[in-house]
């Protein structure tokens, strides 16, 4: 752990490096950006924060599936070729959760 001084406050950082040089990023700076995007949430801790996920894994496919969707303007047709390609087991269970209303 380093400590960083701007305007006299020394402030705890954490650096994480990857191989050969490559851009450093603080575990902080990337946790901010997860608790922007909605992924994490947290809470005061001391004089910092902790952080913990808002969903577990599969909340988190399916949120990510949603950005995809977004992606595209055509969601009719990226629907239907998404369901075209689904294994028929996946397509009897995609059926019943749609006609059994969960989520």
């Amino acid at each position: 752990m380093a400590t960083a001084a701007r305007s006299g406050v020394h402030r705890p950082r954490v650096v994480c490096r990857g191989p050969q040089g490559a851009a450093q990023r603080t575990g902080p700076g990337i946790l901010s950006r997860l608790y922007e995007k909605g992924i994490v949430d947290r809470h005061r801790q001391g004089r910092g924060y902790a952080y913990f996920p808002v969903q577990d894994a599969p909340g988190l496919t399916a949120r990510r599936m949603h950005s995809e969707l977004d992606r595209d303007a055509d969601r009719e047709t990226v629907l239907a070729r998404f369901v075209a390609q689904l294994s028929s087991d996946d397509e009897r269970l995609l059926r019943e959760l749609l006609e059994s209303g969960e989520q």
